[in-house]
């Protein structure tokens, strides 16, 4: 059984910075590749940053370049997203997938490689 929870999202102002966290439990951690999505109202779903399952390789989106750092800690499961200089854009529902058949160095970017998903963490940028 694959468990992933999301932590930290919350309401915050235009340049603040937020860290959010995301929990696996249940399964071999260091077999998948894990990602960060997010959904805005009447958007779909998109990628913001993607790690392999050593840590070694990672894709940030475009919105993300410069602001966004995804990092992993295989000993304690957790999969974190530092956020700086947030804008009014990045406010959605922040989702944290797993893509347990990731070979070592993959970072896949298309939701549907990812088959195991969170409850999703509320963030809401104010200007």
């Amino acid at each position: 059984q694959v468990n992933l929870v999301e932590s930290g999202g919350r309401l915050v102002q235009a340049g603040d910075s937020l860290t959010l966290s995301c929990e696996a439990s249940g399964w071999a951690f260091t077999r998948a590749a894990m990602a960060w999505f997010r959904q805005a109202p009447g958007k779909e779903r998109e990628i913001v940053a993607a790690i392999n399952r050593n840590g070694a390789r990672t894709y940030y989106s475009d919105s993300a370049k410069g602001r966004f750092t995804i990092s992993r800690d295989n000993d304690k499961k957790t999969v974190l997203l530092q956020m700086n200089n947030l804008k009014s854009e990045d406010t959605a529902i922040y989702y944290c997938g797993a893509d347990t058949n990731a070979i070592l160095l993959s970072v896949p970017i298309e939701a549907a490689r990812y088959d195991y998903w969170g409850q999703g963490t509320q963030v809401t940028v104010s200007s």
